[in-house]
């Protein structure tokens, strides 16, 4: 949860996380954390706040991680993949078996819900691979935070039990997937190198890597194509040099 204005929000996404058997919560820079309205409305879930992770950057809070959705509600001038939760649901039990079937360090999956009154920014928004949205009436579109945790949570709880009871081959195109952490150093990297061969400069050309970003992201990239394409980067500025 990034940037939580109200303490009770935290206490109820607290709570929904227990009742679905959910116990790694994140905070980015919350407005009041520990609180006793927090306490309050986790009603029993006072051990998921207790081991709550406060951190300063939703970098951090996503180090390690092999995926990562983004919840909003606003359209984006960049196309992201948009995914309904029932949709992220399978994709995230997919992910995860698959994972834990070639025993990877990078199997936590993340879930980003924004600020109350605005959401996720568009640069927390470029660290995700995949937006979810929630279908609702769209004269009446914004869903409080701790709402939309419980939605999330509910969907997952069902796909991982169902996923748990037959779980259906593994294929190379999930079993081999870059995690988070290894597209964030390609990224880096693919700036970098943009930036030294002179392709583009960040200040006057902002949008060029939001929409790269996107483009990979859409790709899926498997951990060999980005060892692949990191290669290939790195000749490129050593031949630029020459």
């Amino acid at each position: 949860m990034v940037n939580t204005s109200h303490p009770g929000n935290i206490g109820a996404a607290a709570r929904v996380m227990k009742n679905m058997s959910f116990s790694q919560l994140y905070l980015v820079e919350p407005k009041s954390f520990p609180n006793a309205e927090s306490t309050a409305m986790a009603a029993g879930a006072d051990n998921l706040l207790h081991h709550a992770k406060v951190v300063n950057s939703l970098s951090e809070a996503l180090s390690g991680c092999a995926l990562v959705f983004g919840t909003t509600a606003r359209t984006r001038k960049i196309k992201h993949t948009i995914v309904e939760p029932r949709q992220a649901a399978l994709l995230t039990s997919q992910r995860i078996f698959a994972e834990q079937e070639k025993k990877s360090e990078a199997n936590d999956i993340a879930f980003v819900f924004g600020r109350e009154r605005t959401g996720l920014t568009n640069e927390e928004v470029d660290l995700c691979e995949k937006l979810i949205n929630i279908p609702c009436n769209d004269q009446f579109s914004s869903l409080n935070v701790a709402s939309a945790v419980q939605i999330m949570a509910y969907e997952l709880f069902l796909a991982l039990r169902e996923y748990e009871k037959d779980k259906p081959p593994q294929t190379d195109s999930i079993q081999y997937l870059a995690s988070h952490d290894e597209l964030e150093l390609f990224f880096e990297h693919l700036q970098k190198t943009l930036v030294d061969i002179d392709f583009f400069d960040p200040a006057i050309n902002p949008q060029i890597m939001p929409k790269l970003r996107h483009l990979y992201h859409r790709s899926e990239l498997k951990k060999q194509e980005v060892n692949i394409l990191r290669g290939i980067l790195t000749a490129t500025l050593k031949a630029s040099k020459n």
